[in-house]
């Protein structure tokens, strides 16, 4: 009786005794991962059988000689390098690329309000009128403290009247708070680009956002596949959810689906219920994106629309 025993380093046949008689020794990665060729061919000239389990230690003890202790740690090498490339997905890129525009938003606040608080030394009063962020930093970056005290409508301000260099260091501060909102929408270019192939049921009903970071929240796609609804929820309120089971105090009725347009727009006693018929439809989803269902998410969409109208 001969036996067929195959490693990373090779396809072995071995006698009754479990001595080896014959091999194919595989000269890379690749070949190991293609080694029903030469399992076939050994079969095939000596007629050998899969070596049973309960000889499988035994087996292995062959292979502590040093003849193949260089060649399996070199092949070990490849093989965990090769699966490490390998493990690189779309998972892994829209994480990071939702985890960088969380840390721009971060950034873009304290810079927008160290440039709030630096700007009022010459022109408070366009913090007080304009509130949004964004607005606020296109205006100083863009126009001078003529154009925006007649963009505000005022004719006289508190402000100091300062000299062209010292106001050219907050317009510098402007400009680049606006670099960092164009990264931000690039990066969501980017997520829109991979979500579109990658989980487009997900992509339509929760958007670009929410549904990256609901990827970011739940690990992966097949993580919030496989997760139930009730969870998919309560993504993102964590800590509220502890604090309710630490103190005993109100449990959280959302986390970061809060922000959907479908909660946003439900009448203040319905946002719970507006939540929770959202998050089954995006269990849907992502069960419909991870094991290549057909395309629903306008369905779910339109009719959480119509409950909600």
């Amino acid at each position: 009786m001969k036996y067929l025993f195959t490693n990373i380093i090779g396809s072995f046949v071995l006698d009754g005794k479990l001595k080896i008689v014959d091999s194919t020794l595989f000269k890379n990665v690749e070949e190991h991962k293609n080694k029903e060729k030469s399992e076939k061919q050994l079969k095939q000239k000596h007629k050998a059988e899969q070596l049973p389990n309960e000889k499988l230690h035994q087996a292995l003890l062959l292979f502590k000689d040093k003849q193949y202790h260089q060649e399996f740690y070199k092949k070990n090498l490849q093989l965990t390098k090769q699966s490490i490339k390998e493990s690189v997905n779309e998972d892994n890129l829209i994480v990071q690329a939702i985890s960088n525009i969380n840390e721009l938003d971060k950034i873009n606040n304290i810079l927008t309000k160290r440039l709030r608080e630096w700007y009022s030394l010459y022109l408070p009063e366009l913090s007080e009128e304009i509130q949004s962020h964004e607005k606020y930093v296109e205006l100083v970056a863009t126009k001078t403290k003529e154009e925006l005290m007649k963009e505000i409508g005022t004719k006289e301000t508190m402000g100091a009247d300062l000299d062209k260099p010292y106001v050219d260091e907050m317009i510098l501060l402007a400009k680049q708070i606006i670099n960092n909102y164009q990264l931000r929408k690039e990066h969501e270019k980017y997520l829109e680009l991979i979500m579109k192939r990658y989980c487009p049921n997900l992509l339509e009903l929760a958007g670009i956002t929410i549904g990256a970071k609901l990827m970011e929240l739940g690990k992966s796609l097949k993580h919030l596949a496989m997760l139930p609804a009730s969870t998919i929820q309560l993504l993102g309120a964590e800590k509220a959810l502890f604090r309710h089971i630490k103190t005993g105090s109100r449990s959280p009725k959302h986390g970061i689906i809060i922000n959907h347009s479908i909660v946003q727009k439900a009448k203040r006693n319905e946002k719970g219920k507006a939540a929770r018929m959202l998050a089954d439809k995006l269990s849907i989803c992502a069960k419909l994106d991870y094991f290549k269902g057909e395309f629903k998410a306008k369905e779910y969409k339109k009719e959480l629309e119509e409950n909600f109208r």
